[in-house]
């Protein structure tokens, strides 16, 4: 007797069909699985026979083996539990094969027959839909992630007996819920309007967001770094049903959707204590996971306190800024995150935090060097603004300032106006933001006039910038001139840019290369 089902795995953030093969001959009683399982897919076997006997089915007394397919896939989890017991029942006869060539099968099985929730059911669902398959029968707490699907029928199950009248009352037409529900957002945004002061600190902000740039805060403590950098997310544009999916499947594979958040709607903010690991921060461990920086993807990614980081940990970073990808090679295979994320740090400019102000600070010349030489120059080089926030005086913390009345939306306007004229002038380009702009194409969309060409020819010179600063300035002159609705980069333009590049020359004594 023989029979098949299907299933899934997940490799990085990518599903993957398993065919699950079953075959119950005559010989000795004996279960057992083959496929490259990890321990845990290995327990199948006893979990699938206990649950099977606990419904109130026998187990055949014969020689039953079970293959999952490809065997050169590794197979981690408990997932295959559910489609693996399938397959034993339909090769008994107690429900019909060719049902089981349109559905996907996904849950581990409890003792007693309950199916209990899995991770990465998201990415799962989603390659059974570009399968082709009709059917998915997974975990009742898995329904409401696995539904941002379109294209395919889920069903929720609470246990295997569930399963077996489905299949025997040929009721899965009646059973599924068509995928493709739209969650609505009902949180609160945090509001620009909170924040006191800062003006200069909030323009280099809106200046960032606009054109996808890495933002480093220098300042001392609390003068609203932590609380801007909170705010950023709430001036990002809204994401699209496209975009919501591709970042819920990582959070689906990391085990972070559940009933009450089954799919993102908003854009992650992702805030890291600064002890946390390598692995942690960047993705990867014994079986990988996607990491912090993979979890902030097409947010914001907030490292508070960055001196105070493992250096070796934010030194991983470099690649994945660079790239927008985490890659993870293990033997057992390789796997990719996306890793798309603005980065935004804070610092304090000593271990006080009160340098340069020689009045409160009372850190030495040296103390100070070490502090700050805790972040590498090629790190450093990764953030394209560099900000300082200052201490407030008491008429902003009493009034708020001048521009203390700019609301969150009113920011989210003109950086969405900057974001189509990006999206019409990188329509055929792989990049999509200035800040993503590759070193070759830069000369072709950051056109200046003479007069903006003539200053930063002259500041180039009396500075003495190296060509990747020179290349920084003009990505961000571009933003500040897309932000002004201008064609070209103007004096103007260029002369913030340059601001930007400069206040880590104050501290740093370079230009940070």
């Amino acid at each position: 007797m023989y029979s098949k089902s299907y299933c899934a795995a997940v490799q990085g953030i990518e599903g993957c069909i398993i065919q699950i093969e079953a075959d119950i001959s005559e010989g000795l009683p004996n279960f057992s699985l083959v496929g490259y399982l990890s321990s845990e897919a290995k327990e199948a076997r006893e979990r699938v026979r206990i649950a099977l006997r606990n419904t109130g089915f026998r187990f055949p007394a014969k020689r039953i083996t079970i293959n999952l397919s490809p065997a050169d896939i590794r197979k981690d989890g408990t997932g295959y539990d559910l489609a693996i017991a399938a397959a034993i029942l339909a090769a008994c006869g107690y429900i019909p094969q060719e049902k089981l060539s349109q559905t996907l099968l996904i849950g581990e099985l409890s003792l007693e027959g309950h199916i209990n929730p899995v991770k990465g059911v998201l990415s799962m669902v989603y390659t059974a839909q570009e399968q082709g398959m009709k059917y998915c029968i997974l975990p009742r707490d898995n329904q409401q992630e696995a539904l941002a699907v379109k294209g395919i029928g889920t069903i929720g199950v609470a246990g295997l007996d569930e399963v077996i009248r489905i299949f025997r009352e040929d009721s899965l037409e009646q059973s599924c819920r068509q995928g493709g529900v739209t969650v609505r957002d009902s949180g609160e945004t945090l509001d620009f309007a909170e924040v006191k002061g800062q003006a200069a600190l909030r323009r280099a902000v809106e200046v960032a967001v606009s054109g996808r740039h890495n933002l480093l805060m220098i300042g001392p403590p609390g003068t609203g770094k932590s609380m801007i950098a909170k705010r950023i997310p709430g001036i990002l544009p809204a994401m699209g049903e496209e975009e919501q999916l591709e970042i819920s499947r990582i959070y689906s594979v990391a085990g972070l959707l559940g009933p009450d958040m089954p799919i993102l709607t908003r854009r992650p903010f992702r805030a890291p204590h600064h002890t946390i690991s390598q692995a942690a921060l960047v993705g990867g461990g014994r079986r990988p996971q996607p990491g912090e920086v993979s979890l902030a993807s097409g947010g914001v990614l907030f490292l508070d306190e960055l001196p105070e980081f493992h250096p070796q940990s934010i030194e991983a970073l470099r690649q994945p800024l660079e790239d927008g990808w985490v890659n993870v090679a293990r033997l057992s295979g390789s796997c990719r995150y996306p890793a798309r994320s603005l980065l935004v740090a804070a610092m304090n400019p000593c271990k006080c935090g009160y340098y340069p102000d020689r009045s409160r600070c009372r850190c030495t010349p040296g103390q100070v060097r070490r502090y700050l030489g805790r972040i590498s120059m090629p790190l450093l080089d990764r953030f394209d603004l560099c900000a300082e926030a200052v201490p407030l005086r008491y008429q902003e913390l009493e009034t708020g300032g001048q521009e203390a009345g700019e609301d969150t939306e009113s920011i989210r306007r003109r950086i969405f106006q900057a974001y189509r004229v990006q999206e019409e002038r990188y329509h055929r380009e792989s990049f999509h933001y200035n800040g993503e702009l590759p070193a070759k194409s830069v000369k072709k969309y950051c056109r200046l006039t003479k007069e903006a060409g003539d200053y930063l020819e002259m500041i180039f010179e009396k500075l003495s910038f190296s060509a990747r600063a020179y290349h920084k300035i003009l990505k961000v002159g571009r933003s500040i001139a897309d932000l002004e609705g201008k064609e070209e980069i103007q004096r103007s333009h260029i002369s913030e840019a340059v601001c930007y590049r400069s206040v880590d020359r104050k501290y740093w004594g370079g230009d940070g290369e």
